[in-house]
């Protein structure tokens, strides 16, 4: 498929796990696109192999309010336009609100939410001269809460509702906005998860599907809700999770 010919779109994250399955899969499909991160040698390994008049690479933290003003509007220079922007960079602190220290909570806050908030703001007026788009890169730990990961339920929760609030002030713009919420997904963030048999085991046993997910699985959903296939979907979380928010939450029986 070829869907985003002369289409820009905007990768946060994009040098690693699903940020660089995500950039990856619009560059196959003709965007030119932005490869946002914080390491510049990741960034130069994603765009290596496509034409470097498609790419623009650009460090930067996007936590760094005047640093994500910036990028996007290098971005906007660069290529004219932006369609879409996906907001896919984070990180995580284990521990529950009894033993996170602040630093880490505002770290967790300033890399998942304050990201999405600070490159959606700068992004808009340009998504509505295109009639684009946002994709956010949610979690099922958006949706629910897990054991000891306080600050990353909390950071997640905000993005899948700051989507839905984006995508009811902006719909009218032209604008969409929804949003990814993976599972266990087989990235460099969870090299520690895959190689522990019992615990993929433990998931398996909430899959649906067999799991865990690939970075390309969630890559083609962001993708697909970044589409005109999906031009009336707006305000939506999906579940990129092998079936695991299907069930009650009961044990198998």
């Amino acid at each position: 498929m070829r869907r985003f010919v002369d289409k820009v779109v905007v990768v946060t994250g994009a040098g690693s796990g699903i940020g660089k399955a995500t950039a990856e899969r619009f560059l196959d499909e003709g965007a030119k696109v932005v490869l946002v991160g914080r390491t510049r040698s990741k960034l130069e390994n994603v765009a290596k192999s496509y034409p470097a008049d498609q790419v623009l690479i650009i460090e930067a933290d996007i936590s760094n309010e005047a640093a994500v003003d910036g990028l996007i509007g290098m971005a906007a220079e660069k290529f004219g336009r932006i369609d879409t922007l996906v907001n896919n960079a984070g990180m995580v602190a284990q521990g529950d609100v009894a033993s996170l220290s602040t630093g880490d909570w505002r770290k967790v806050m300033a890399v998942d939410l304050d990201g999405v908030f600070f490159a959606s703001r700068a992004a808009m007026p340009h998504l509505k001269s295109s009639s684009g788009s946002i994709v956010n890169v949610s979690s099922v730990s958006g949706t629910g809460g897990d054991w000891g990961m306080a600050a990353y339920n909390a950071a997640k929760g905000g993005v899948t509702n700051l989507t839905r609030a984006m995508a009811m002030d902006h719909g009218k713009d032209g604008v969409r906005v929804n949003a990814v919420c993976p599972s266990f997904t087989k990235t460099g963030m969870t090299d520690d998860m895959t190689g522990d048999d019992k615990l993929v085991a433990k998931f398996n046993d909430r899959f649906a599907l067999n799991g865990p997910g690939r970075a390309e699985d969630v890559a083609a959903v962001i993708a697909f809700l970044a589409s005109d296939d999906a031009r009336f979907v707006t305000g939506v979380n999906l579940p990129v999770d092998g079936g695991m928010s299907a069930s009650n939450g009961q044990p198998r029986q």
